[in-house]
């Protein structure tokens, strides 16, 4: 009944967006997941013997250090919106934390990143766990445009509709998914988007661990799309370099025009008129 009551007030103010946006979340939250959990399958499944096998790729293994990429990418998006939305709320929410986290964010977003990469892989290198230290420079990356988004885009979610749900007592989870949710979500899409980008740029130097290392380290660079970019340029393998340059091209327009061009269209049903 609430609900019904809160879609008859949207029609009467003239403002239009569906509420049931919990049924959506698939594509940007689910989908991402299941694609991790079969890359993940593909890659520990072939990925392991083309490691060190450089000098001799096929188009085949050139996928698969695609599909190792958009791996880390996946579970950086993931980590990023599970964190930029609730900080996003925060700050809505409590003025003492926007008045603290705004600024600090800010800072953090005008730094450039990559000036804290090498003490990240330090501190990843000790751990072994050289994956880490691509994910968390990508999420730091991802994050930022996500955050101040859905910042954004809190702060346009008409009075109106605030005073209705709270005339028809409509609070808690309840009013998360029925009003906020639905409010974002076009800047969540147009953040993601944004984040994405960003993260394909920092990639390409993700991925070459050796570079931020002192000399003598014994790492190797990651497998994957952008070590592979890095490596055939530097080794002046112009074969390798283009036919990864192709493939990495192809996936993102595929990307953009399947997935991420779908999602601004279906969130222009969210905006309010």
């Amino acid at each position: 009944m609430k609900q019904n009551h809160i879609n008859h007030y949207h029609r009467h103010m003239s403002i239009s967006y569906p509420v049931s946006i919990h049924q959506r979340l698939y594509s940007l939250i689910v989908i991402p997941v299941l694609v991790l959990v079969l890359v993940f399958a593909v890659v520990k499944w072939l990925g392991p013997s083309l490691v060190h096998t450089n000098s001799s790729l096929t188009v085949g293994s050139i996928f698969l250090a695609l599909l190792a990429t958009f791996s880390r990418l996946i579970i950086s998006y993931v980590l990023a919106l599970v964190l930029a939305i609730p900080l996003a709320v925060l700050i809505n929410k409590n003025a003492k934390a926007e008045r603290i986290l705004l600024p600090l964010f800010d800072i953090m977003q005008s730094v450039p990143v990559l000036a804290f990469f090498p003490v990240i892989i330090l501190f990843f290198v000790h751990y072994h766990f050289y994956n880490g230290a691509a994910v968390f420079i990508l999420l730091i990356t991802m994050m930022w445009s996500i955050v101040f988004s859905v910042v954004g885009g809190l702060q346009v979610v008409p009075q109106e509709i605030k005073e209705a749900a709270k005339i028809f007592h409509v609070t808690g989870f309840s009013y998360v998914r029925q009003v906020l949710m639905p409010a974002v979500f076009p800047y969540i899409v147009t953040g993601s988007l944004l984040a994405w980008a960003g993260g394909w740029n920092i990639i390409i130097v993700a991925e070459v661990l050796h570079t931020y290392l002192p000399a003598g380290s014994q790492v190797q660079d990651l497998f994957g799309i952008g070590s592979l970019l890095v490596s055939s340029s530097a080794s002046g393998d112009q074969q390798l370099f283009f036919l990864s340059m192709a493939v990495m091209v192809i996936f993102v327009a595929m990307l953009n025009f399947f997935i991420w061009q779908k999602l601004l269209k279906y969130a222009e049903r969210f905006k309010f008129e």
